[in-house]
């Protein structure tokens, strides 16, 4: 499976931003998809996930209410709808999917993921 990323840029704070991150590969042993993002000098953290079939999505407590995770079947992609973003917000986003089925939960860790895409850098001024 290849991930590609794209979406990223300057966006000022309080616009929204929409990365995709389209997939290729076989997709009946893909289980989720999620988004990480690592701003400068931080490690890399959670942002969002979503299941592959049913669509159900968690997301990182700080970020409920400002991004929304999607996936398009047909397209095989994923997308993450950032609004409101703030210069906080401002790192380096991967996708990621998983072909190994966990609780909910475990996908909020990076070592659920099997394949990661390059990133897309999203910078937000003040």
């Amino acid at each position: 499976v290849q991930l590609q990323a794209s979406g990223g840029g300057l966006v000022q704070a309080g616009g929204s931003l929409r990365l995709s991150c389209a997939a290729s590969g076989r997709t009946d042993n893909r289980y989720a998809m999620g988004w990480f993002r690592q701003a400068p000098g931080k490690e890399r953290e959670f942002v969002a996930t979503i299941r592959w079939s049913s669509s159900s999505t968690s997301y990182a407590d700080s970020l409920k209410g400002r991004f929304t995770i999607s996936r398009d079947i047909a397209k095989n992609t994923v997308y993450l709808q950032m609004s409101s973003l703030k210069p906080e917000d401002t790192a380096v986003y991967y996708c990621a999917a998983s072909q190994r089925y966990y609780d909910s939960y475990y996908y909020t860790r990076q070592s659920s993921y099997d394949n990661w895409g390059q990133g897309t850098l999203v910078t937000v001024s003040s």
